[in-house]
């Protein structure tokens, strides 16, 4: 197993990631929270939903139109923005936002959105909800079915508007959440960083403001702004930079100055608290494997990049694993080689498979030999004298088996001239 760090590699890279928001860490905290007036408030990153600062966040309280969060949900599942719908009936007071839709007016689904989003028009929000599901009645059911879905376990709709009503309430907490799934929507994403948009459909033109302050300052990207006279003031917020994102919830604040100030404050002190840590890299060698019969090696690659936000002050680590001790041929590039396992403190966050950077060819015959020599010359040595001593042997063996022959002859030329010299000697008969 290999473990390594790597340091600070900021990207521009967002992500949102949609679920339980993460406790609060205490590497989140570099430096002091600004003080606030609201009554709960809370601010997470958007990518891992790790809490950098909350206060009273689990408090349920009146939620005024941020509940046009859900609507603008529910009516991206159920209607296509190039759909048309005809307003419907809506007696607004005189106080509640609206963009003043004659009942029966043609108006398109993305248009209703952005009035519904920027100008918190209370007609768009009711034409969406009986568009979408038939009646308010149906549509506040679909709500609260889709806060279920999301564990908005403190969030209750009583009505798609957000007008005061015990039965309608949520916490910072919850808020901030809905928020990430509203900011996971593409499209809705882009309307709420507008600081205002025409609508070209309808009876008329209309260009609709947003109310949120902080997008029109260009403080902020989002998300939605509410007030009533039970809730008070309310802004669930967004910014981002160099591709991290944060998302902020301020409840029961006294007037529109202090929300706004709280929710500015509370955006820039938690950018302030991370950075994107990117710890492999595409094409970036993280181990090498040895190459059997040859003395080289073969490079291990990631098979994607991997980058996490990370409180200031915190690293991710990643372990190396599973890699085999050497590799023969043939193989191709992109072999199963391990995996690299990437965590944060205790909590694993990935698991990256590890791949061969190129292709092993076979070994020939002569490497094999070769590797097979290798470390064993004794051997060759021993072979080599038991060769020579044999070869010794042989000579010598053949230089005595010559002496004998020579021998031999002489012997049986010396016979032969005995004879000869006995028949030279006998009487003729």
């Amino acid at each position: 197993m290999t473990r390594f760090r790597r340091g600070r590699m900021p990207v521009a890279l967002a992500a949102t990631l949609l679920g339980a928001i993460a406790p609060p860490t205490a590497a989140a905290a570099q430096s002091d929270p600004p003080a606030l007036t609201a009554r709960s408030a809370i601010v997470i990153e958007a990518s891992t939903g790790d809490v950098a600062y909350a206060r009273r966040a689990d408090e349920r309280r009146q939620i005024a139109s941020t509940t046009k969060m859900m609507t603008a949900l529910v009516s991206r599942s159920d209607l296509s923005l190039g759909q048309t719908l005809r307003a419907a009936p809506y007696a607004a007071l005189p106080v509640e936002s609206k963009i003043d839709l004659r009942t029966g007016e043609p108006m398109r689904v993305a248009d209703l959105l952005r009035a519904l989003m920027l100008a918190s028009a209370n007609d768009a929000a009711v034409t969406l909800a009986v568009g979408s599901a038939g009646s308010r009645a149906a549509f506040v059911r679909e709500m609260n079915a889709r806060a279920r879905e999301l564990g908005l376990d403190d969030t209750r709709f009583a009505n798609p508007v957000g007008l005061d009503d015990e039965n309608n309430y949520s916490t910072a907490a919850d808020l901030a959440t809905l928020a990430l799934a509203v900011r996971r929507d593409t499209f809705l994403r882009r309307v709420i960083a507008l600081p205002r948009a025409r609508l070209e459909t309808g009876d008329r033109p209309r260009t609709v403001i947003n109310r949120n302050t902080l997008v029109r300052e260009g403080v902020a990207n989002g998300v939605k702004t509410g007030r009533t006279t039970r809730a008070g003031y309310v802004l669930v917020g967004s910014k981002t930079r160099d591709g991290i994102t944060v998302v902020s919830a301020v409840l029961g604040e006294p007037t529109e100055a202090a929300r706004d100030a709280d929710s500015r404050a509370l955006l820039n002190w938690a950018l302030d608290q991370y950075r994107r840590d990117r710890v492999l890299e595409r094409g970036e060698v993280v181990a090498t494997i040895p190459i059997r019969y040859r003395d080289t090696e073969v490079g291990v690659l990631p098979t994607r990049p991997v980058s996490r936000v990370v409180p200031e002050g915190e690293e991710l680590d990643v372990r190396v694993t599973g890699v085999p001790g050497e590799v023969d041929g043939p193989l191709p590039a992109g072999a199963p080689a391990g995996v690299a396992i990437v965590s944060l403190g205790d909590r694993e966050i990935a698991r990256v498979q590890l791949v061969t950077a190129e292709a092993v060819p076979e070994a020939g015959l002569w490497l094999k030999i070769q590797d097979w020599m290798d470390g064993r010359w004794w051997i060759v040595g021993l072979l080599a004298l038991l060769a020579v001593g044999t070869l010794v042997v042989l000579a010598l063996r053949r230089r005595a088996a010559q002496r004998r022959r020579l021998e031999a002859e002489r012997r049986r030329v010396s016979r032969e001239q005995a004879r000869a010299a006995l028949e030279e000697q006998s009487p003729v008969a």
